[in-house]
């Protein structure tokens, strides 16, 4: 299944949330696809260090949020 793997920056004051970096990954299950965007969180070298993580399905639904600190 294909995954859409989004890095967002959430802003002070309005809660918006700015796109980082966006990385397709094709894997069996959703579970596989949260440990690839935690692990890819910890070290994929970006400009500014992302708030957060959110996995979007094949039809760009949004299937998984994670921000540090989430359990």
């Amino acid at each position: 299944m294909q995954f859409t793997v989004e890095f967002f920056r959430i802003r002070q004051g309005d809660d918006a949330h700015a796109v980082l970096d966006r990385i397709s990954q094709d894997l069996a299950t959703l579970e596989d696809a949260k440990v690839r965007a935690q692990s890819l969180f910890e070290t994929l070298d970006m400009p500014q260090t992302p708030d957060g993580v959110r996995i979007l399905d094949e039809a760009g639904t949004e299937v998984f949020i994670w921000k540090p600190g989430d359990h």
